[in-house]
């Protein structure tokens, strides 16, 4: 591969991560098409249900009055080969008669996996791959982490002082956010992109969360509460609601023939409760994310507290970190401790590609856990 190619396969990342936010479950993917080393079309996957990203590099080059016949494209993921919500890629290419592809990363979803490789290959075009691979998987790690291993991305969020406290005291007066406003709108990002929220019951008692993105449009996530002894109030707001965005309430079985009547009043509510066997002293969290792959749901959010969070890097089942530092030290007006629940790790917890991003005063540390790099396959 020349200076050029990596070039131009770096400009089909970029255009790939327009589409971040707005293609979920589906990968966000983007395409470049030169002919004589000249870029002649562009195109990325806008939205979920739309047009791939090769299709509009097509289209692009049409709207300029150019053939992309032996041409080559640069596309950031394996061209799908099945028929989905979009007639396969590959017809298109094949059709379209261009010389090479270029591929970042092989798609290893069940109808793909190196099928749409070896039908342009069928076909007469020579195809490349492996060109930015790393980038292009850590572009797409919820996808990539599902379609290899059925099962949900896990990422990680709290927001903290510089203290390591989680919340302000009552006493502290009607402020309750640890975090900015800007931090805040970060936030909804991250639920936009999940396909699930978590929280545990205790936030939910505390808080009182709503969990749907702000503003509230387009795709909801399902709401999920971590409540092994059915504590949830059932004039809480996500009981109230869900006819806006659907919640799961996941408790032990046992607990579900000892409450039935609690339980009755919250599936009339309209919530999903889902019950847990005795786990004889393990983790219930991989229950949870096979019923949430069974759910099809690729990606969560966890919200939840220090005793939640440690829960999950206990069990070695996150993927990925977003810990908010406020430039506060709240002292005796602080409250919920997150060294507590953490010392209770066995092992410490390394984080690779990490990034550290201000919004205003504060400070987003984000990055990535020896599992994540696993499930993605790369170093």
């Amino acid at each position: 591969m020349t200076d050029p190619d990596i070039k131009h396969m770096k400009m089909a990342l970029k255009l790939a991560e327009r589409g971040l936010d707005s293609v979920e479950p589906n990968p966000a993917v983007g395409c470049i098409i030169t002919k004589a080393n000249q870029i002649i079309g562009k195109g990325w996957h806008k939205k979920f249900g739309g047009p791939h990203a090769e299709i509009n590099a097509m289209e692009d080059c049409k709207s300029l009055g150019v053939n992309p016949k032996n041409a080559t494209m640069y596309v950031t993921l394996e061209p799908c080969s099945h028929e989905g919500k979009t007639p396969p890629c590959t017809q298109a290419i094949i059709s379209a008669g261009l010389g090479k592809v270029v591929v970042a990363t092989v798609d290893p979803s069940e109808h793909s996996n190196g099928a749409g490789i070896e039908q342009l290959r069928a076909a007469g075009i020579e195809v490349e791959t492996g060109l930015c691979r790393t980038e292009a998987r850590l572009l797409n790690a919820p996808f990539i982490k599902f379609a290899a291993t059925r099962q949900p991305w896990v990422t990680l969020k709290w927001a903290q002082s510089l203290d390591g406290k989680l919340a302000w005291s009552p006493s502290a007066g009607p402020n309750r956010w640890i975090s900015n406003e800007e931090s805040r709108k970060d936030v909804q990002r991250l639920r936009r992109r999940a396909g699930a929220v978590l929280v545990g019951i205790n936030t939910a008692l505390a808080d009182d969360p709503f969990l749907v993105p702000r503003p509230p449009k387009g795709k909801k996530p399902l709401r999920v509460v971590l409540d092994s002894f059915l504590r949830i109030k059932l004039t809480s707001r996500l009981l109230r609601t869900t006819k806006t965005a659907p919640v799961l309430i996941f408790t032990r079985r046992e607990t579900i023939l000892g409450k039935s009547d609690i339980a009755d009043r919250i599936v009339k509510k309209g919530a999903d409760l889902v019950g847990y066997p005795d786990t004889h002293g393990l983790s219930n969290l991989h229950y949870l994310l096979d019923e949430l792959r069974d759910r099809n749901i690729a990606e969560m959010l966890v919200e939840g507290g220090p005793t939640v969070t440690a829960s999950f890097l206990k069990e070695r089942l996150a993927d990925e970190i977003h810990i908010y530092f406020a430039p506060k030290i709240l002292a005796q007006k602080g409250q919920v401790d997150i060294a507590g629940p953490m010392a209770e790790l066995s092992e410490p917890v390394g984080l690779h590609y990490v990034e550290a991003r201000q919004f205003g005063d504060d400070v987003c540390v984000t990055g990535l856990t020896d599992e994540a790099l696993r499930n993605i396959a790369i170093s």
